[in-house]
């Protein structure tokens, strides 16, 4: 039996490559100074981060299984709970180059698996059955692999609704507007994705509040809106928060926005609401920004890049 109370799904898993090259220059030869790949996703990313803030968690979605030693060996290291299904082929390779003399990274991100529908039909299983097994909290992240229903994560957060459970959304286009409607309790679109969401602009903070308190008449409890270098909006029943995070040197951007999710789920966890959860969410986040890779610093930088993250309550 699972002893997770929080299950992450990663339908779209990668090894993420982090290539340094000085002076990264297009249609030129460079050459890589260090390199370093992880297993990840965005689901992968969330359980990693909240495994070292001590919570019990199992992980699944969809493995190709021609290159899943990665994977193995973090779940182990982290004791996470493998309930990954495995699917022929290679997971995507994901490659970040890092240019720290001009402060630029650079993204190549390749296709993922292709996979058919007893692959999903499992993976749903694998889902059910955690639930049978008391899992309460389920993050649901990431993008589609070919052959992946878009209506997955709409179908998923309905039946995990119904069985009483705490479903966090972090995910994108048709995956995104589909699972509106089901009622996710928390939502974390970038401001790119939520423009998409509504169809119009969002000019300005107040605009962006609008939108996200339409969402959450659909039933979630919370929006938050990732801004990169502005910080995010968290939007909840209570007051709208901005987050304004100091600045911080960036080592690499892998893993931030997963961050932000794990900050999220931890703090609301710990009881945290409002301008506390704000904070430490983008704290988390911050974390990640200063590691190379899917990574946080300790507990204690954590907290001190907590304190020095600004709130501030925007009127309706």
């Amino acid at each position: 039996m699972s002893i997770a109370n929080i299950v992450t799904l990663t339908l779209n898993a990668s090894i993420d490559q982090t290539a340094r090259v000085p002076n990264f220059t297009a249609g030129e030869v460079n050459r890589v100074t260090w390199e370093q790949s992880d297993a990840g996703g965005k689901g992968v990313n969330v359980a990693s981060f909240l495994a070292d803030f001590g919570h019990a968690l199992a992980v699944t979605g969809l493995l190709g299984e021609g290159n899943q030693q990665l994977f193995v060996r973090l779940f182990a290291e982290k004791g996470l709970i493998d309930r990954f299904v495995r699917v022929p082929g290679q997971t995507r390779i994901n490659v970040k180059v890092v240019d720290d003399v001009l402060d630029q990274v650079t993204d190549i991100n390749f296709p993922g698996v292709s996979v058919d529908g007893a692959a999903v039909a499992a993976v749903t299983a694998a889902v059910m059955t955690l639930v049978d097994e008391g899992a309460k909290v389920f993050v649901l992240s990431g993008s589609l692999p070919a052959g992946v229903p878009t209506t997955i994560y709409r179908d998923l957060t309905a039946s995990l609704k119904a069985r009483g459970r705490t479903v966090v959304l972090d995910t994108s286009g048709e995956g995104l507007a589909h699972a509106i409607a089901a009622g996710p309790d928390v939502i974390k679109p970038n401001i790119l994705e939520l423009t998409e969401l509504v169809g119009h602009p969002l000019e300005g903070d107040a605009a962006i509040v609008a939108a996200a308190r339409g969402l959450r008449q659909q039933g979630i409890d919370l929006v938050a809106v990732s801004m990169g270098g502005r910080g995010a909006i968290f939007v909840d029943g209570g007051e709208a928060v901005h987050a304004e995070p100091p600045r911080v040197a960036i080592k690499s951007t892998v893993g931030a926005g997963d961050a932000m999710v794990a900050g999220i789920v931890h703090g609301s966890l710990q009881g945290f609401g409002g301008e506390d959860r704000a904070r430490l969410a983008t704290a988390f986040s911050l974390g990640a920004l200063g590691e190379i890779g899917p990574r946080l610093p300790p507990r204690t930088v954590i907290d001190a890049l907590k304190d020095k993250v600004n709130t501030r309550v925007i009127a309706d």
